[in-house]
């Protein structure tokens, strides 16, 4: 079995290509990636639910807009918490209910009582369910080139404008991708 380099803490951003309407125009947070699997939560993907609605007490240290993000096709009925820390608790200890993904990216325990990572979060963003893949699959669909792999910035967990993310990811890339962001939604109507 070939190695796998983790892309954990990296963006999928689907490329029009990707047919699988679970994905189309998604941008995946990958959150673990090893040679066992991978796991992410799609970014852009708000509900209409609010999260003080299903989580008691989550709702008011939610950013904007303050719902559920429908995380992935997996497991709906599950609920995952990801936060940015200023610094990403550089040279201190992290937060007691947040661990580190990726820099200043990480996990919360949604277990944990608000009130003990309210001080410390800079956002929270909760997701229902999660994107999926098993040993080798995500590879494979990276040579089928269903996905661009792009740096993550603390900000697209926390987007005020999701359904605008997709195409902001693309734009500040420095390279010929910044070109995608300009493509149609429905290339049949051009």
């Amino acid at each position: 079995m070939t190695e796998v380099s983790s892309l954990t803490g990296r963006l999928l951003v689907a490329t029009p290509a990707l047919a699988d309407p679970n994905f189309d125009h998604a941008v995946v947070l990958l959150l673990d990636h090893d040679e066992e699997g991978s796991l992410g939560v799609v970014l852009n993907r708000p509900t209409p639910v609010d999260v003080g609605d299903i989580l008691e007490g989550w709702g008011d240290l939610a950013g904007e807009p303050g719902v559920v993000f429908q995380g992935g096709p997996v497991s709906l009925d599950s609920a995952l918490g990801v936060a940015v820390v200023p610094g990403g608790a550089s040279g201190e200890a992290a937060p007691l209910g947040w661990r580190r993904v990726h820099g200043a990216i990480g996990l919360v325990d949604l277990e944990a009582p608000p009130e003990l990572l309210a001080s410390a979060l800079g956002s929270l963003r909760i997701f229902a369910g999660y994107a999926g893949w098993g040993p080798g699959q995500l590879e494979d669909e990276l040579v089928d080139g269903a996905w661009y792999v792009v740096e993550s910035e603390p900000g697209d967990v926390s987007s005020p404008f999701p359904e605008r993310l997709w195409r902001e990811v693309l734009r500040r890339q420095r390279s010929e991708l910044a070109m995608v962001a300009t493509y149609p939604d429905d290339p049949s109507l051009n």
